[in-house]
């Protein structure tokens, strides 16, 4: 099993909402929280491990834009371009943890510095791509992102349950 978790160069969790916040900064005493939010479409849970490089970024965004998880009104499943949906992307470094007695180990986990990298290119690449969609730009999907490394709060709306793991 351990050699399979270290052959994983990412690890993604995909959840369709119908709209969902997230904080990305918190208050201050002479600030409000910092928000991002977005309308239908999919929240996209994002942790790199040890290993991973560029090559494994086109191959997740074109999954994730191109799987069918979102659901039509008449209970159609349509990919997020198909609907089209905005996309809600939160790194998420737990995903990459392992139980050990009665606690978490990351250890699989892949550098802050290099982490942050590799998200910001994941970020940048589901821009480009939902930007030349047609329908997309017409329909002005949007692209929002929470802040690598930081504790955000969420809140997701959702019409049920349906969420996935996929592995790179």
């Amino acid at each position: 099993m351990a050699t399979k978790e270290r052959s994983l160069a990412a690890r993604v969790v995909l959840q369709q909402c119908l709209s969902a916040q997230l904080q990305v900064k918190p208050p201050t005493e002479q600030e409000p929280a910092e928000w991002v939010e977005i309308q239908k479409g999919m929240v996209t849970y994002v942790c790199f491990f040890n290993g991973a490089d560029e090559a494994v970024i086109q191959k997740m965004v074109n999954t994730i834009l191109n799987v069918k998880l979102c659901e039509m009104e008449s209970g159609q499943r349509v990919s997020v371009l198909e609907l089209p949906g905005d996309l809600l992307i939160i790194p998420q470094a737990t995903l990459g943890g392992k139980v050990k007695g009665r606690g978490m180990q990351y250890h699989y986990n892949i550098g802050k510095e290099e982490g942050m990298a590799l998200y910001s290119k994941f970020v940048q690449r589901c821009e480009q791509e939902l930007a030349t969609k047609g329908q997309c730009a017409e329909d002005g999907v949007q692209v929002r992102h929470g802040t690598y490394g930081n504790r955000q709060v969420l809140q997701l709306n959702t019409n049920g349950p349906y969420t996935h793991l996929i592995e790179f």
